[in-house]
């Protein structure tokens, strides 16, 4: 089993916490991430990070009642980070300056705003910036409940709460979405597959139903 990174600070160098066993007599991983400074994903910018060619202006756009309209995906809508290192923008255009570096292929991040080929993105700690659209997927990842640092959530076998316990996530792993019914999404972490309660994820939204 490999290590499940997910966090890096600010400046910080990589640090990571490999799969433990729960000694207990029964075979449940415990999947933990690396919790610093209230989970940040965002680092200082350095050089190799994946830059947008420059773009013209046009107006921007935002529906914030989430509909979609006339040829336009709905707004807001999760997306995950395509790339393991991706510059974010103060203004959505090569010009502005790099307000940090996104280092987590998968990530989920939230659109808000479209600027031609830029997107306003806000992530799970509420800052936001622009990203490059090619940058950004489509496929669906959730954060394990970032607000409870220093605890677990089960990952049960069945969407129910008496269901037998799969996993112990920690709080910031991230997993796939594969599917979400409104009160249950079930995940894939690092080849451990399971279901969460759905208001213990940053990614989908409440009540959202997701079928891939």
């Amino acid at each position: 089993m490999g290590e499940l990174g997910v966090k890096a600070g600010m400046g910080k160098a990589d640090a990571w916490r490999r799969l433990m066993p729960v000694v207990a007599g029964a075979a449940i991983a415990v999947l933990a991430a690396l919790v610093y400074a209230g989970l940040d994903l965002r680092s200082i910018a350095t050089a190799g990070s994946e830059e947008a060619k420059p773009q013209t202006t046009a107006s921007l756009r935002a529906d914030s009642t989430g509909k979609q309209t006339a040829g336009r995906l709905k707004l807001p809508r999760f997306v995950s980070l395509k790339s393991e290192r991706v510059n974010v923008r103060r203004g959505p255009s090569s010009e502005h300056a790099i307000a940090w570096v996104f280092n987590r292929k998968g990530l989920p991040l939230e659109i808000i705003a479209e600027f031609e080929h830029w997107r306003r993105v806000r992530d799970s700690d509420g800052e936001e910036g622009w990203v490059y659209q090619s940058l950004l997927a489509g496929r669906r990842t959730a954060i394990v409940a970032p607000w409870i640092h220093g605890k677990t959530v089960p990952m049960l076998h069945d969407p129910e709460t008496r269901a037998s316990v799969v996993a112990l996530l920690g709080a910031g792993v991230i997993g796939e979405v594969e599917s979400c019914s409104g009160a249950w999404c079930r995940l894939d972490v690092e080849g451990h597959q399971g279901w969460i309660d759905q208001t213990m994820l940053w990614g989908v939204y409440p009540g959202e139903q997701i079928n891939n």
